[in-house]
């Protein structure tokens, strides 16, 4: 079998590895549940990709990613629920639902009142989902009321962000940023608290709250939690390397050093970024 262009050769090739006598022995066993987390992995690294503007990494990211979308589905043709061809048709019809200004009629000319227009076409489309589910004895509780639209299986930074921007959305939400600083020293001392009391399922409790405020002051000075911790992984990666090659340098190890002498590199890190000014 060669490689193509044509989106029928992937398919192909997957149909091919899931085949119980002759298929890859690692691909056969595998379930939505096994492969899911290879899935947010994969988003990610196109993720990273993107943010290190390297297009050929991109190019082979995004390939790997398209591969997910062919085992799921192809998961799903093997049990009946739907094939390749359905997710395609899916989402091509949706494309063309949610903009009428381009496939049919309608007065949205600006980003603005296309904005509005999805909502609008996302609510209707949201209470026929809702309506089909219920005919069909699927419970929707957990879908259910204003903030039923952010979706929970998505990461848990960014669920945070968009719970608190759709509750935002009707008041809910603090008027200035030097409040929040307040709850997040709040949120701080209940840990301290939770830590000494000495209760593991009330020190996550707190560490939750404390994550979900510093998502909270984040989206009020408009700096992406996302983004802003990805951007501190990247700084954390670049001084730890510092740290390794200057202790290689000196015939040191990782293993042999003192956290002391790990701290001394750390800092010179951070001077040499400064004089650089990062």
């Amino acid at each position: 079998m060669e490689a193509s262009k044509d989106i029928s050769r992937l398919i192909e090739i997957m149909e091919a590895l899931r085949q119980p006598e002759t298929g890859c022995p690692w691909d056969i066993v595998q379930t939505f549940e096994t492969i899911k987390l290879y899935t947010i992995e994969e988003a990610y690294e196109v993720a990273d990709a993107i943010e290190r503007k390297d297009m050929d990494d991109l190019c082979e990211e995004l390939g790997d990613l398209l591969l997910q979308v062919v085992f799921h589905s192809r998961i799903a043709e093997e049990e009946g629920k739907f094939s390749f061809g359905d997710v395609v048709h899916a989402v091509t019809a949706k494309m063309i639902r949610r903009h009428p200004h381009v496939f049919a009629a309608s007065d949205a000319d600006t980003p603005e009142t296309v904005k509005v227009q999805w909502d609008e076409i996302k609510a209707q489309e949201k209470r026929d989902r809702a309506m089909r589910r219920a005919a069909g004895g699927i419970s929707e509780d957990f879908k259910a009321g204003f903030l039923g639209s952010v979706h929970r299986t998505q990461p848990a930074l960014t669920e945070a962000l968009k719970l608190q921007e759709q509750a935002a959305r009707v008041g809910f939400d603090w008027s200035e940023p030097e409040p929040i600083l307040d709850k997040i020293e709040e949120e701080i001392r209940e840990l301290r608290e939770a830590m000494a009391g000495g209760n593991p399922a009330k020190v996550k409790d707190e560490l939750g709250d404390l994550i979900f405020a510093l998502v909270n002051i984040g989206r009020h000075v408009k700096a992406d939690p996302e983004n802003a911790l990805r951007g501190t992984n990247t700084k954390f990666r670049r001084r730890f390397r510092h740290i390794e090659t200057s202790l290689a340098q000196s015939d040191e190890t990782l293993e042999g050093a003192t956290l002391e002498r790990m701290e001394d590199l750390w800092q010179a890190a951070k001077a040499i970024e400064g004089q650089l000014g990062d």
